[in-house]
């Protein structure tokens, strides 16, 4: 996923499993707000942890593995 969104290049453009972009605005409207909720939510617990005497490059490795660790319960 490496498109960027012309409108805000700080949100990729969704793709489908086939590579084309997802069309559905509703669809890219949940997807843009989870996105950035998830950002603002890693940047907060990233910030507190630095504030807290947490190794920045050791909080940034745990966050790559959690999402990492992540699990669909279904397949498409």
């Amino acid at each position: 996923m490496n498109l960027h969104n012309p409108l805000d290049p700080a949100l990729p453009v969704w793709q489908a499993v086939d590579g084309s972009p997802i069309g559905c605005t509703e669809k890219i409207k949940v997807l843009n707000e989870n996105f950035q909720e998830l950002r603002q939510l890693a940047q907060d617990a990233l910030e507190d942890g630095v504030l807290m005497g947490c190794a920045e490059n050791l909080l940034r490795e745990a966050m790559h593995e959690l999402i990492d660790s992540l699990q669909l319960d279904y397949s498409n």
